[in-house]
């Protein structure tokens, strides 16, 4: 049985089998519903309301009746009203009859801010594709050599290029070009080796695409790899989101649906191609030009994109299809690019330490340095590198859902209406802050605000241990005399950030303890893996700590040291460096040796797994704390010491 389903207010509708979720439905239909948990219902991010009654304009009668019955897991999401008004999980409510669907403003998923502008490198230019411009001599009787036969012995005499293959494709339009071209052609060739291309007359403009493809967002510079200059960016969610904000919902999807891996792998490939068309429609170019791409992702992100089943990366001991770096055709991918273009895949240095994190040492070379950096990339999943010239060590660690804003009460991603900046009067405990979207304060103009995004959850959490609002343990000080301080729903301790009549959603905007806790459980693990990487190394204190990540470069590093995010370092010696993941892939688009390069790398690079640490219970349970239980912070001692006890 199919039953008719209707999305408000984008109006999206269709049929769908008997017994799928809402949150199944709205994947299908193409319906940005929060799901932040990937279905699990424990975010209770994705509440829906269900119309009672009959809809002329559709045709369709809606009930609760048409649901599966309410069960405990979402009555302990559901607030008070919620149930008698028809609200419901939708991860968690079966379709059995014809329902109309009202998404609520909190629980849409918004346009995404994504700050992921390309940074300044240093590259010398030397790519995988070259173009050489010949004049062929003509074919007469007297020399009728075949066409192909003919450009090759061009390309040795005026270029000293021999062995040289041909791409199918570039062949079989290889006689239309050189007789368009009157025997005077542009020859495109691939890593010395493969001619791809073949353009009638003389055109030296060689495009590629460097691609970063992170769990939430992903991100494409266009580059002319002639000139090493970036011509247009464009970026966008990971469409993948629907089936899961995480890696490991995402690996669990795969496992579970039939054909989930071909609808992840189908939502991805589709994703880069309305990047590729769209930076081409920047540029003002045809898809057709572009002849190179690299691409860069955790390693979940690399099998998918790669139609890899990724089941074994889920599993211990976490191995991956291949650790080396690979060359596929795009049009294998049915990546819309020259049909000879090629795709350069960076390598993975171990089960939750991708390619992504490659590029980030291929950015910032740590192993050439005498200093030794901390390098943290934050993003859905911490990504950490340690180390200098003499060795290098990594790990990954879960931080990304409190960051992105899942498990917070009133959390959300970085679009319009998120609060991204907070400040705390320590005296008075009143709050401003700053939304997404607005230049002002929320003291100087209404806010509109409609929750709180990564930046914002880590000020607005330092700030408040700051003003002594909750202690070092991350519990609330009750005792404070402020209406700011109540306690909610399940008489748990909250403080509220932004009442009511300022927000956008006519609710107040809060952070309650659970939230703070969703903080220390997100920050402690990054902490430890850190500490842990310290003592491995065998060192007490980092030279650097380099936060990398689009997210990492946003984040104050004042309040992330205040929360314990990272070890104590002199805060001159904290830098932000933007999107380092997407700069490496540059990099490696501009110069085929960095390739290499990486691919020696990656092996160099000790993989410490955390949970088999013996020290790493400890470890976590002690960075718990703000900033920690026992570690001293002298460089922000005097920051400390000024917090009311």
């Amino acid at each position: 049985m199919r039953h008719r389903v209707i999305f408000q207010p984008s109006g999206r509708r269709g049929e769908v089998e008997d017994g799928k979720t809402l949150r199944e439905a709205a994947i299908e239909l193409g319906v940005g519903i929060e799901q932040v948990c990937g279905g699990n219902r424990v975010c209770g991010k994705c509440k829906v309301q269900i119309q009672e009654g009959y809809f002329a304009k559709f045709d369709v009668r809606s009930s609760m009746k048409n649901l599966s019955p309410m069960s405990e897991e979402e009555l302990r999401h559901l607030k008070d009203g919620e149930v008698e008004n028809n609200f419901r999980l939708a991860c968690a409510a079966r379709i059995h009859g014809d329902v109309l669907v009202f998404v609520p403003e909190e629980s849409r998923v918004g346009g995404q801010i994504v700050r992921k502008a390309a940074g300044e490198i240093s590259v010398e230019l030397d790519p995988a594709v070259r173009k050489y411009y010949v004049e062929l001599p003509r074919p007469s009787l007297e020399d009728p050599e075949g066409d192909y036969e003919r450009l090759l012995r061009a390309l040795k005499e005026q270029h000293g290029l021999e062995n040289l293959s041909i791409d199918y494709p570039a062949l079989k339009a290889l006689p239309q070009v050189l007789r368009e071209g009157k025997w005077k052609v542009t020859v495109a060739v691939w890593q010395g080796r493969e001619i791809i291309k073949v353009e009638p007359g003389y055109n030296e403009r060689t495009l590629g695409i460097a691609f970063d493809v992170g769990t939430t967002t992903v991100v494409g510079y266009l580059t002319d790899i002639s000139t090493g200059e970036v011509l247009a960016i464009d970026s966008m969610m990971n469409p993948q989101v629907s089936f899961g904000e995480d890696v490991m919902a995402r690996i669990t999807y795969a496992m579970e649906h039939e054909d989930g891996l071909r609808r992840m792998h189908e939502a991805i490939i589709g994703g880069i191609n309305k990047i590729v068309s769209n930076l081409c429609e920047k540029a003002k170019v045809s898809s057709d030009e572009i002849l190179e791409l690299v691409l860069v992702g955790n390693t979940a992100m690399h099998h998918i994109y790669l139609n890899i089943y990724p089941e074994y990366l889920g599993v211990s001991p976490f191995t991956p299809a291949l650790h080396r770096s690979i060359d596929v055709k795009a049009r294998d991918l049915k990546i819309k690019a020259a049909p000879g273009a090629n795709v350069h895949v960076l390598p993975i240095e171990a089960g939750f330490v991708g390619a992504d994190n490659m590029g980030v040492v291929v950015a910032l070379e740590p192993e050439k340095k005498d200093e030794v950096h901390l390098i943290i990339d934050i993003g859905t999943n911490g990504e950490i590198v340690l180390g200098n010239r003499e060795k290098l060590l990594s790990t990954s660690c879960a931080t990304g859902p409190a960051f992105e804003g899942a498990q917070i009460t009133h959390g959300m991603r970085a679009a319009p209406g998120a609060i991204e900046r907070v400040r705390i009067d320590p005296e008075t405990k009143e709050p401003r802050y700053k939304v997404i979207g607005k230049e002002e304060w929320s003291d100087e103009v209404k806010s509109e605000a409609r929750g709180i995004c990564g930046s914002g959850i880590i000020e607005v959490v330092a700030e408040m241990f700051k003003a002594g609002i909750i202690k070092n343990s991350g519990v609330f000080n009750m005792k404070l005399e402020t209406p700011r301080l109540r306690r909610g729903e399940n008489n748990q301790p909250e403080y509220v950030l932004a009442w009511a009549e300022e927000t956008a959603i006519g609710k107040d905007i809060t952070v309650t303890q659970s939230d703070v806790r969703a903080v220390q459980l997100a920050k402690g693990a990054l902490y430890t893996g850190c500490k842990i990487l310290m003592k491995r190394y065998g060192v007490s204190e980092v030279d650097r700590v380099v936060l990398a990540g689009a997210f990492g470069s946003y984040i104050d590093k004042e309040a992330s040291m205040v929360i314990g995010m990272f070890p104590d370092c002199d805060l001159s010696k904290v830098v932000a460096v933007g999107n380092a993941a997407g700069d490496g892939a540059r990099i490696a688009l501009l110069n085929r040796r960095k390739r290499e390069e990486a691919n020696r790398v990656a092996r160099r690079i000790k993989y410490i797994e955390l949970t088999v640490d013996p020290d790493f219970q400890t470890e976590f349970m002690q960075a718990m704390y703000f900033p920690h239980m026992k570690d001293k912070f002298p460089h922000i001692q005097h920051i400390l010491d000024r917090i009311p006890k």
